[in-house]
């Protein structure tokens, strides 16, 4: 009899340990395909698979990518910035899974390798609560790739800040024929510190615009911020903030804008975490005419 009853505890023993391990086998997770299979920097791709729900990191080759999960077979993430072509994987307790190809990353060719963010973001990370101010930054620069990038310029006619407060449009700056600014490190990218030189500006009194003569400086970024002081956000519910910048791109010339959440209206610029990117446009390029130059972190990262 006892010899019946431990062949039937070893058994159940082994029938429960068997069909834990088909447990974990089946929650492995595995990717079926990804939508879509190219794109640029920030591009929004679908992961179709199995047993997704419990992942925990996505990576683009070995670049953590930040990612959403929508059901068990479903998940979105988001190609992170500086990643280049590789496949995309996914870690769960239960094991790892690569995509079946690669995701091919394709900027825009328009933008010099050397160029940091290459396509709009919105920072993930909301503005710390203790921050109460925000101030909207531009960058133009020169394309040396262009045959006449030392006559490259951008024309800025006015700079506006504003934000969405209790679902009112609240402006914080606006400015006309006003900037002020630094020239950077262009290479390595403002050179990994915060040494500039004063922006030079030149005045178009015609087009009562403040002009940049990007192309005499090419191998400096042209880093422009908001003349006035920086604002103070106003108390109640805020949805974000919009930088806008009405300009005129000319032949060899590109321009990105942006604005930083601060810690205060008059905390000086530092490396104590005093100021928090908000994100970054597209970069807008040379046309015929006056063109809008708009970024806004108003409903965040979109998944």
């Amino acid at each position: 009899m006892r010899w019946i009853l431990g062949f039937c505890l070893t058994f159940a023993v082994l029938a429960a340990a068997t069909s834990l391990s088909q447990q974990r086998a089946r929650s492995a997770p595995e990717i079926l395909r990804i939508s879509p299979t190219s794109g640029p920097e920030g591009t929004r791709v679908e992961i179709a698979g199995i047993d997704l729900e419990g992942v925990s990191a996505v990576f683009l080759g070995t670049v953590s990518a930040q990612f959403r999960a929508v059901s068990s077979r479903h998940l979105i993430a988001i190609v992170p910035h500086k990643s280049t072509t590789a496949a995309i994987s996914v870690l769960s307790p239960a094991g790892r899974a690569v995509s079946p190809f690669a995701f091919a990353v394709m900027n825009d060719p328009r933008i010099p390798d050397e160029v940091s963010y290459k396509a709009s973001y919105v920072n993930s990370a909301p503005k710390p609560e203790n921050f109460t101010s925000a101030r909207l930054w531009g960058i133009a620069i020169a394309d040396t790739r262009f045959p006449q990038f030392r006559s490259a310029q951008v024309q800025v006619a006015w700079t506006r800040l504003s934000c969405m407060v209790d679902g009112h449009e609240v402006v914080l700056n606006d400015d006309s024929n006003r900037l002020r600014g630094g020239l950077y490190l262009r290479e390595p990218w403002f050179g990994g510190h915060d040494y500039h030189e004063i922006m030079p500006v030149t005045l178009d009194l015609q087009n009562q615009a403040v002009v940049l003569l990007v192309g005499e400086r090419a191998d400096r970024v042209w880093h422009f911020w908001s003349p006035s002081i920086r604002a103070s956000l106003p108390l109640g519910r805020l949805a974000g903030c919009t930088a806008k910048a009405r300009v005129k791109i000319g032949p060899g010339a590109l321009l990105q804008m942006g604005f930083d959440y601060w810690r205060s209206a008059s905390e000086p610029y530092g490396r104590g975490g005093n100021n928090h990117e908000a994100g970054a446009s597209d970069w807008f390029f040379s046309s015929d005419g006056w063109q809008e130059a708009i970024f806004s972190d108003i409903g965040g990262l979109r998944f």
